[in-house]
């Protein structure tokens, strides 16, 4: 449930103003689902009921980003964060998404060093400095209030500028029809540039994310080599587009790791 409400929460971010509608149709779950979550999240101070949907809390951003997100569902993203890390080759050079469950990861890698790992991410910057076996790279550019994660032309021309191994990127939803997608136009800018400079890309989102289409598309399912997803996601009853949307990505040559 914590992890609807934070595809709920970056979907109303995003659009500023949502209609209950619109949140079922992205979300594949009932209108009745969708205004008990609004309630739940209104009652947190996350967002603000209106006639037919929800608005944007603006003036809590930063509660309403990373910091409000960070403790949903901590568990699986532990478990997510390290079956990654241990797809990931020790001598590896790694572009680090930015991300709640990127920031797991990165609390893992430590185990997989020596590495060298770039971060678009200024929490898994503070989590891997002064890490032994690990070479930190912060990726330069602007830094998106209350997701603290790095964006803008700076960080695009640094990356441009670098090859990597592997790319772990973190993302908004994953559609069988629409591909990839993220709830930010700078997030899905930069992805779009880890794409291209890595050899290899390691997708990682928690099942809630699959079926979900968010505004901004990143790349067709085949862009990534690796989606790494929790269990649940191949259960129908939990998940009624889980099975659908990894059939899909295994059609499309991805390799599904469930964790």
């Amino acid at each position: 449930m914590a992890n609807r409400w934070d595809l709920t929460l970056r979907l109303v971010q995003g659009a500023g103003r949502v209609s209950v509608a619109e949140l079922a149709g992205r979300l594949g779950v009932s209108e009745m689902t969708v205004r008990r979550d609004l309630d739940e999240l209104e009652r947190q101070g996350l967002v603000r009921r209106v006639h037919g949907g929800a608005v944007a809390t603006r003036s809590r951003e930063e509660e309403a980003g990373f910091t409000a997100r960070e403790g949903w569902q901590a568990a699986t993203k532990d478990r997510l964060g390290r079956a990654v890390a241990d797809l990931v080759e020790p001598g590896s050079t790694v572009l680090l998404d930015a991300g709640t469950t990127t920031v797991h990861v990165a609390g893992h890698l430590a185990a997989r060093g020596p590495l060298t790992v770039a971060v678009l991410s200024l929490q898994a910057a503070v989590r891997l400095a002064d890490l032994p076996g690990i070479r930190l790279l912060v990726v330069g550019g602007q830094s998106r209030p209350g997701e603290r994660s790095l964006v803008g032309p700076l960080a695009v021309r640094t990356m441009e500028a670098m090859a990597f191994d592997l790319f772990v990127m973190s993302i908004g939803g994953v559609h069988a029809r629409h591909g990839w997608s993220e709830f930010s136009l700078d997030d899905a800018a930069v992805k779009q540039v880890g794409l291209t400079q890595a050899a290899r890309t390691v997708a990682v989102a928690d099942a809630t994310k699959l079926g979900v289409r968010a505004f901004s598309q990143v790349a067709p399912l085949g862009a990534v080599d690796t989606f790494v997803t929790d269990a649940a996601a191949d259960d129908p009853d939990t998940h009624p587009m889980g099975p659908e949307t990894l059939t899909a990505l295994r059609d499309a040559g991805v390799e599904i790791v469930l964790a």
